[in-house]
This record gives structure tokens, C-alpha cells and sequence, in this order.
């Protein structure tokens, strides 16, 4: 899809004019992401959860509207170009905080073990939505579809989203917080106007925690990218497949990524999470072994079952989401968890991207191990430090 708004959006002109836009236009729906998390995540953590749920959908339903009628740079020129930026920006940031803000509240209103599928299974929508794009790109490709009613029915979705989430209520963790506070006030006395002492408000975030979570966080952008997009070059530059077959290609991978992501919600609910995770890495420790040999030998079969392995298998934070989140103070949670959400994405896309470009140049297949592996190390660091928090926790 961002293929196709880019012959649209971008003057036609000069080429290396559109790589340079588009390369930012992209950029752009992850690099203002921590700034929309610090806004929203304040809110979030000093209002309430819905409020933040109900803006990330309206910004949504707004640009998704913008999108749909807005003209093309052949009638309104460079403003086009300046406008598709700032609506994709717009996007990345509510769509971001929308990810976190249901993650959270739903980490909040249930209890565990029935948190943990429940949680996972945004990621099941999560993974709709990119089965959903391919799909549309697929048929826009095919010349039987205008994109402009794909953005018409995204916005008919999230207006009808947010006419449901309306009746939405607060979560138990963030009242029961409140109303510890309130309770502790009036048992000292103290004036309410100096809340900002209380205990429960002071509680910090520990930076051990903070790391290990982005450290883990990390990960999912090293696989994604290379998944989607450096395997789809390979299926270009070496197979001779066109544009068209490899979205066609990245359709079937979304169906099989969708069904896998099924599985593990429904096996979060069997298996603690965090085991899971862990026999996920040992998985990825094999693949590493093998990966020269692999990745010698490559064939579009082969590049198939990489891609389904990591974009399904290889570890990452999911399905253990709802763990992680428990262990930031509540009313710290929604901006700290947000902001190391966007934060990885932005490092991490952006170094990826660019890496994986040079130093498979200059080292071949070897320079995309010289990015995964320090991030396997640093997520096997993390998770070390949950599973610790875990066993120290008292039930």
C-alpha cells in the first residue's frame, strides 16, 4: 500500500526525490511515536486508561478521513506530499498508543491466567490488520479495486469503535489505586492538594525493569522487517518475483502468521507465558547454528519457513505482554510501557533497516547475524530479569 500512495502522493518527476520522501514518509509512522507516547501516557497514567483509548481511535477515524479524500499531487502538488507525511505520522502515533492502551486495560480488568490469552489476543487483531492491508494491496495490484474505499472502511471501523469504547469503563487497577490514596490521605490527614507525596504516586520505576523491557521489545522489529521486507528483496533480487507476487507472496505468510499467533494465544493459556518465551529463544539459539548453511542454500521454499518462524516463533514480548506490564507502578505504567513501545520501534526500524542494507553489503548474509545476535543477547538478558521478578513474587 505505501508503494502505491507514493506514485500518488510524491511527484512523479524526480526519483530520487520520491526515495528520499518515502524513506521519511515511512519513517515518520514510527519516529514521532515516543513523543505521542510521553503525551498520551501522561494522560493516560493522571486521567484513566479510556480516555487515552478514545482519542487513539478518534485520531484514527480523523486521518483514515484524510486519507480517503485527499487529492492527489497531480491537483494540489507538494501540499499532497506534506499531507500523506503528516497523516501517516498521525497514524503511527495513535495507532501505537491504541496497541498499548488496549493491552493495558485489558492487563487490568482480568485476572490471571485468563489475562495472559486475553491480552495476546490483541495481537491476534493486530495481525488481522496487516493480513487486511496485504490483502488490499493484493487486489489494488490487480487493478479491480480503488484503495481509497480501504481508508473509507477503516474509518467506518474506528467511528464505530469508538461509539462502543464510549461505554467503556475505568480499570480496576487504576480506581483501586486512586482509592488507595484517597484512603491513606484520610487516615493521616494530609490535604489532598499534596497528593504528589503520597507513596503510590512516588513509587519509581525500576531502571533494571525499564531496560530488560526494551531490551525485549527490541526484538519484534529485527524480525518483522527482516521477515516482510529483507526476505521479500531476496525474493525480488534473486528469484526474479515481481512487486505483485511478492505481495501475494506476503499474503499467505500474514494467513499462516495469523494462524500461528492463534496457537500461542491459546497455549498462553495452557503454559505459563514466560515458558514460552524461553523455549522460543532455545528454538532461535538452533536457528542460529544453521542459519550459514541456510542461508547459503536459499530457495523460495526455504525463504517461506524462515519468514513463518520469525514472524511466529521467534521469541519476542508476545504472549507474555500482561507479565511485563505488572511490573511498573500503575500510575507510571501507560507512559513508561508506551514510550519504550515506540521508542524500540523507532531505534530499532530505523537501524534495521539501514544495517541490514550495509552490512549485508559488505559481509553478506553474515551482517544480518551482526544484528541479531545482540539483540537475542540483550532479550535473553531481559527476560532473565522478569523471570527473577516472577519467582520473587509473593501470590
Amino acid at each position: 500500500m505505501a508503494v502505491l500512495l507514493n506514485k500518488i502522493f510524491f511527484s512523479p518527476d524526480n526519483s530520487y526525490s520520491i526515495k528520499v520522501l518515502s524513506a521519511f514518509a515511512y519513517c515518520s509512522t514510527f519516529i514521532f511515536r515516543p513523543f505521542g507516547a510521553l503525551l498520551f501516557g501522561w494522560i493516560g497514567d493522571n486521567i484513566g486508561r479510556k480516555p487515552v483509548i478514545l482519542i487513539a481511535t478518534f485520531l484514527m477515524a480523523c486521518t483514515c478521513i484524510g486519507i480517503a479524500v485527499l487529492p492527489s499531487y497531480d491537483e494540489i502538488g507538494f501540499t499532497a506530499t506534506v499531507l500523506i507525511t503528516l497523516f501517516r505520522a498521525i497514524q503511527g502515533i495513535s495507532s501505537a498508543t491504541e496497541v498499548t492502551g488496549a493491552q493495558l486495560y485489558i492487563t487490568e480488568m482480568v485476572k490471571p491466567p485468563l489475562q495472559y490469552p486475553a491480552v495476546a489476543s490483541t495481537t491476534i487483531f493486530s495481525t488481522l490488520g496487516t493480513l487486511a492491508a496485504l490483502g488490499i494491496a493484493a487486489i489494488v495490484t490487480s487493478g479491480n479495486f480503488n484503495w481509497r474505499y480501504a481508508f473509507l472502511f477503516g474509518a467506518f471501523v474506528a467511528v464505530t469503535g469508538l461509539m462502543a469504547r464510549t461505554t467503556l469503563k475505568e480499570t480496576r487497577d487504576f480506581i483501586d489505586a486512586k482509592r488507595r490514596i484517597k484512603l491513606s490521605l484520610e487516615k493521616t490527614g494530609i490535604d489532598p492538594k499534596k497528593i504528589e507525596s503520597n507513596s503510590i504516586i512516588k513509587e519509581k520505576i525500576n531502571f533494571k525493569t525499564f531496560i530488560s523491557y526494551f531490551a525485549i521489545q527490541c526484538t519484534w522489529p529485527v524480525w518483522s522487517y527482516f521477515g516482510y521486507f529483507y526476505c521479500g528483496n531476496i525474493l525480488t533480487e534473486n528469484f526474479g518475483y515481481s512487486p505483485a507476487e511478492v505481495i501475494h507472496h506476503n499474503f499467505f505468510i500474514s494467513m499462516i502468521e495469523l494462524t500461528g499467533t492463534i496457537l500461542l494465544v491459546y497455549l498462553s493459556y495452557k503454559i505459563y507465558p514466560l515458558k514460552i518465551l524461553r523455549a522460543t529463544f532455545y528454538i532461535l539459539i538452533v536457528f542460529f547454528c544453521f542459519s550459514p548453511v541456510i542461508m547459503q542454500n536459499l530457495t523460495p521454499s526455504y525463504i517461506m519457513l524462515i519468514q513463518v518462524y520469525f514472524l511466529v516463533f521467534a521469541p519476542g514480548y508476545f504472549p507474555a505482554t500482561a507479565i511485563f506490564y505488572k511490573h511498573f507502578p500503575v500510575f507510571k505504567r501507560f507512559m513508561h510501557t508506551s514510550f519504550i513501545f515506540a521508542m524500540s520501534r523507532a531505534l530499532m526500524y530505523i537501524i534495521t533497516s539501514f544495517g541490514l542494507a550495509y552490512l549485508t553489503e559488505y559481509f553478506g548474509y553474515w551482517g544480518i547475524l551482526m544484528i541479531m545476535i545482540p539483540v537475542t543477547i540483550g532479550y535473553y538478558l531481559g527476560l532473565r530479569h522478569f523471570e527473577n521478578l516472577e519467582k520473587n513474587m509473593i501470590y
